[in-house]
């Protein structure tokens, strides 16, 4: 038998501890170069730890559920004889149940699991809870809606209080800068019960830091069928961020329409100049929407604490809807690339999130989000800021209307914007300019050049 050689994780980006959700080859298996050994899951990507060259697997070390991060060590591979033929690739196991998931690695405050959308493309606000008319259902405190207020905690920890029922803005953390670490979690628990109190109950939609009324429980059973499914792993971390990004950010939602008609004629005219290469009206959305974040730069922003960064670079974030729920792969320095790059680009990023093959990398740095739901229909709706972003552009199905001219009716190519703003940062006055800019720049390109 020749030396065996190790398989480690390849760089996979900041993220660490990625649970191993599926094996895809058993010891004994034949793999090629770039074959795929176990599935990882971070997040909201899926990626596969690739064979670093043709053998023959001996020994997995590791098993569904492993946490592994860049280096660790997956398999023990027999390498191929040089000048044998090529070994038959071994098919991909038939994949497992996924381990528990771990929350969002964004940090939260709000201790109660949320409930996400079914489908959260469009994600709309929750639905009130009843309550006292006297009595507030919510009690915020603005200093704890700050994004530099809330609890220093791993995904692991946060996952941990959760399943306690813990509110970790409650707790106080003793690990380097204040991190809040598992020992902490149960001393406080411990603490809690001996003082004769209980922590504050878990629940889809209630308890812990906004100091929600539980979530009812109800036995659908007894009022006729009903199936369970289970939620996808990408529906459940989706649904936390959604969730305490719609708490923790004051929403409001500017509307406007855009006239397409000229727009649309030369995509089409550009698609059938470049049939290898398909040329959306998304291409276009992106370049107008990098247009605007140059003249109103408090859209290119985040806060951090009191302070509000502004960036220099234009990254934009495009809401793809998969099988599995939604994901937010990010187009780079959007900026400097032309509609047939963009395109290109938005392509590849779009199979590449069908096929769960995004990184965490793919995934990170955006400025600012499009969600576009044109293909699917609609009038308008409220998108959810993607936090730490500001603002996020959604944008509906484009429809033939009647345009007065000034003497008659024309008939109009009309595209609906939707955007959603931080009111914390934007204000009323500058996200009507914004939309009103974005409106002009569609209705007319020749505005890029400016």
């Amino acid at each position: 038998m020749a030396e065996l050689k190790e398989a480690r994780v390849p760089d996979i980006g900041a993220d660490k501890d990625v649970p191993v959700i599926e094996l895809l080859v058993q010891p004994g298996d034949a793999v090629k170069k770039d074959q795929g050994l176990v599935t990882l899951e971070s997040d909201k990507a899926t990626m596969e730890v690739p064979a670093p060259f043709d053998g023959i697997v001996r020994e997995l070390k590791v098993k569904v559920g492993d946490e592994l991060s860049e280096g660790s060590l997956v398999a023990l591979i027999e390498p191929a004889a040089a000048g044998a033929a090529a070994p038959v690739a071994a098919k991909p196991a038939e994949a497992k149940p996924a381990p528990a998931p771990a929350p969002a690695a964004a940090p939260a405050p709000v201790a109660a699991k949320a409930e996400p959308a079914p489908r959260p493309v469009a994600a709309s606000a929750p639905a009130p809870v009843a309550s006292s008319p006297s009595t507030p259902p919510v009690a915020f405190d603005a200093d704890a809606l700050l994004p530099g207020k809330v609890p220093h905690a791993s995904p692991a920890v946060r996952l941990f209080a959760r399943e306690l029922g813990v509110d970790l803005a409650q707790v106080a953390g003793s690990a380097r800068g204040g991190r809040i670490s598992k020992e902490d979690v149960q001393a406080f628990v411990k603490a809690a019960l001996a003082g004769g109190a209980a922590p504050r109950a878990a629940g889809g939609g209630g308890g812990g830091g906004l100091d929600l009324i539980p979530w009812p429980k109800v036995d659908f059973a007894k009022f006729g069928a009903v199936e369970s499914q289970p939620l996808s792993r990408i529906q459940k971390l989706s649904g936390a961020n959604l969730a305490r990004n719609w708490a923790m950010i004051p929403h409001v939602t500017q509307f406007d329409d855009a006239d397409i008609t000229e727009m649309e004629a030369f995509r089409k005219k550009l698609g059938e100049e470049n049939k290898d290469v398909k040329v959306t009206p998304l291409v276009f959305l992106i370049k107008a929407a990098v247009a605007a974040l140059r003249k109103y730069p408090a859209f290119n922003a985040s806060l951090d604490g009191d302070n509000l960064v502004l960036k220099k670079y234009f990254h934009i974030g495009i809401a793809v809807d998969t099988p599995d729920g939604l994901v937010v792969p990010v187009i780079r320095d959007a900026d400097r690339k032309g509609l047939l790059e963009l395109a290109r680009e938005l392509g590849e990023i779009s199979a590449k999130a069908r096929d769960k093959k995004l990184t965490s990398a793919d995934m990170q740095g955006g400025c600012f989000s499009i969600s576009s739901l044109g293909g699917i229909g609609g009038t308008a709706f409220t998108p959810i800021i993607n936090a730490p972003e500001v603002a996020i552009l959604g944008v509906s199905r484009s429809a033939m209307k009647p345009v007065w001219n000034g003497k008659d009716f024309d008939a109009r190519l009309m595209l609906p914007l939707s955007l959603s703003y931080d009111h914390r940062v934007i204000d009323g006055a500058a996200a009507a300019r914004f939309t009103s800019y974005l409106a002009q720049v569609l209705g007319d390109l020749r505005r890029l050049l400016l």
